[in-house]
């Protein structure tokens, strides 16, 4: 059986990082793609924690198979292996492990570890090669990748409207575990949580997106020492505009967030989420005939009302994110990249910094990084 023009809909759902994947498997309507990259990179920093080589490597699978001329099936599983480590204390993690129904027309549904819908607004500024997507992480509600996402997506507003981008989405609770405090860092929980997405692309180069969502807290989050966002919910919403004429990129990205921007560790005096915060990121770059593409980019989180740390000190409104990136790719072929990216730290070194463990010194990463 040959697979359709339902199945051409699809890698749009599987996009990754990579300039492209290897075939490994095509046949009777079953497809099976290999990406990923080798990084050999090293920052250069003051910072002695952020110092030195941070070298890595990361892999996936993509899968279709056609199921009718109206359903296919698709998966996605990427992992990342450090390659910066000794060989008995090596570091890897899964970053995507989904599956998912696309149905006829535009209706798609997955379920497993993926990507948070207020993403879908965030990617617009997520364009630097490494400082990229600061003013949020992974594990934190439905801001990026988590765990226990099932998402439905529609792509032309149930046939109303062309290239309208509707996404709805539903994320389990991922708490500590029964009885067994700690095997999930409290700033890595997250209690029940709904979010959506609408998107549109102009013909004119011009994309905008909003998202929001809303997840309670688990109960360990809401009564941990420390400081912690107060409230039992946490909240965000996600604006965003980007201009791209396949030269110049130009994008913007704003976001409210409650009980929902964190910092710090569990094992700092200061750590938490912020019971208020906003979040601003701004990108440009062009690219050049001969592969060269600068950039200069701006990240800010501005975090409100803290609290007291461990040690009686109290916060009002404190910089948890504040640089000013600028740098280059150079794109020898499809295949072979490098890159230097310069982070400007404009934090400053004081109380808060200290007993958060936030960095304030600059950074620089110089990478040659094979990919395919």
């Amino acid at each position: 059986m040959k697979i359709s023009r339902l199945a051409f809909l699809i890698p749009a759902l599987l996009a990754s990082a990579t300039s492209g994947a290897a075939e490994i498997y095509n046949k009777e309507g079953n497809k099976l793609d290999l990406y990923g990259f080798f990084n050999g990179m090293h920052y250069f920093s003051d910072d002695k924690g952020s110092d030195g080589d941070k070298t890595y490597m990361r892999f996936g699978f993509r899968g279709l198979t056609q199921i009718s001329d109206q359903l296919a099936g698709f998966g996605r599983w990427e992992y990342q292996i450090q390659g910066n480590q000794t060989e008995n204390q090596n570091t890897a993690f899964t970053r995507y492990a989904y599956a998912g129904l696309k149905f006829a027309g535009s209706n798609s549904f997955d379920y497993g570890r993926n990507t948070g819908v207020l993403y879908d607004a965030a990617s617009y500024t997520d364009m630097q090669p490494e400082f990229d997507a600061s003013t949020y992480g992974s594990d934190q509600f439905l801001f990026k990748r988590g765990n226990g996402i099932a998402t439905y997506r529609n792509t032309d507003f149930f046939g109303l409207v062309d290239g309208l981008k509707l996404a709805l989405q539903y994320q389990g609770k991922n708490d500590s575990g029964a009885g067994e405090p700690g095997t999930r860092n409290v700033l890595s929980q997250n209690g029940d949580g709904y979010g959506s997405s609408l998107s549109y692309d102009f013909k004119s180069g011009i994309s905008v997106a909003g998202a929001f969502f809303s997840s309670n807290l688990t109960d360990e989050q809401n009564s941990a020492p420390g400081i912690m966002g107060g409230g039992g919910k946490a909240e965000g919403y996600t604006a965003a505009i980007k201009y791209n004429d396949n030269r110049l990129y130009l994008a913007a990205m704003y976001t409210q967030a409650y009980n929902a921007a964190k910092f710090g560790s569990p094992s700092a005096t200061a750590y938490g989420l912020a019971n208020k915060s906003q979040a601003v990121e701004l990108y440009a770059g062009y690219t050049l005939l001969s592969g060269l593409v600068p950039f200069v980019a701006y990240n800010q989180t501005r975090g409100n009302n803290l609290g007291t740390d461990r040690m009686g000190n109290n916060y009002d409104a404190q910089d948890l994110v504040k640089f000013v990136d600028f740098g280059f790719t150079y794109n020898f072929n499809k295949n072979m990249v490098t890159y230097v990216d310069y982070k400007v730290n404009l934090l400053d070194d004081d109380t808060f910094t200290k007993n958060a463990g936030i960095v304030t010194d600059n950074v620089a990463a110089v990478s040659m990084k094979y990919q395919f």
